[in-house]
């Protein structure tokens, strides 16, 4: 399918679920650019799109910083001509309860998950009025909704990411802009595979990964296709009336009472 022919994409994230998003929509004929810190994440991914032939490039940026970011939104805009879709992926995700999370791990934490969204959206809608509207997909998280012990600074940046999403949506609905969230359970990706290392050292990762999609009804973790999948249509026109909403790929997790 070539339903993103003629559009172009930033992807923040260039590992999980950011980079499976970006291989979906490029495959999909859209002109991609994603970016990312971790930079041999950015050139496997490189090196993938060049072997599929497919118009993608990532690029070293950290949604962090505002310079950073805007270097970033400016040489997409020069390279692709204009920016139709933006995915907010880039995250991190710190263990700790409150007392447990230092300031600077908790203000690292908030400026990643919620303040690349922020400074991405802040660059990226101008441009986005220019070509007459746009489509804005941020990853949330179930943690936003209902929380693990231990996860005190992600769940709470996950938690703004909904209300953001909501706020944005609101404030550019008549500029032709629509703004949704995804809510991922848990699924396959290097964060999956930290959260197991820290919560069960002891085991193999197959292992508690087996564990935690146990507890999802539908009896396995997610894979950052199928979050992909669900992108893409927030990403299209099929997706046209959606707007300030969140939707949930997690198995069934939250629809599940914690009761036998």
């Amino acid at each position: 399918m070539q339903e993103f022919q003629g559009k172009t994409a930033l992807i923040t994230g260039t590992t999980g679920i950011g980079r499976a998003i970006a291989l979906r929509l490029a495959a999909s004929g859209a002109h991609a650019m994603a970016c990312g810190i971790d930079l041999a994440a950015n050139q496997e991914l490189n090196a993938e799109a060049e072997r599929r032939g497919l118009p993608l490039r990532a690029e070293a940026a950290d949604v962090s910083d505002p310079q950073s970011v805007q270097s970033f939104i400016d040489l997409a805009v020069r390279e692709l001509g204009g920016i139709d879709i933006l995915v907010n992926a880039a995250a991190i995700q710190p263990f700790g309860s409150v007392l447990e999370t230092d300031p600077t791990t908790w203000n690292r934490c908030m400026s990643v998950n919620v303040g690349g969204i922020y400074l991405m959206a802040r660059g990226v809608i101008p441009e986005m009025k220019k070509r007459g509207g746009g489509k804005i997909v941020n990853l949330a998280s179930v943690q936003g909704y209902a929380c693990q012990v231990g996860v005190a600074a992600y769940a709470t940046s996950k938690g703004a990411v909904l209300s953001l999403t909501r706020a944005l949506a609101l404030d550019h609905a008549r500029d032709h802009i629509t703004v949704n969230s995804i809510s991922p359970g848990s699924i396959r990706s290097p964060m999956l595979a930290s959260s197991a290392q820290h919560f069960s050292p002891g085991a193999s990762q197959e292992e508690v990964f087996a564990r935690f999609g146990a507890m999802h009804p539908i009896g396995r973790i997610g894979t950052p296709e199928e979050v992909a999948e669900l992108a893409a249509f927030l990403a299209s026109d099929h997706a046209g009336f959606c707007t300030g909403s969140d939707f949930v790929v997690d198995g069934g997790l939250l629809a599940a009472l914690g009761v036998s």
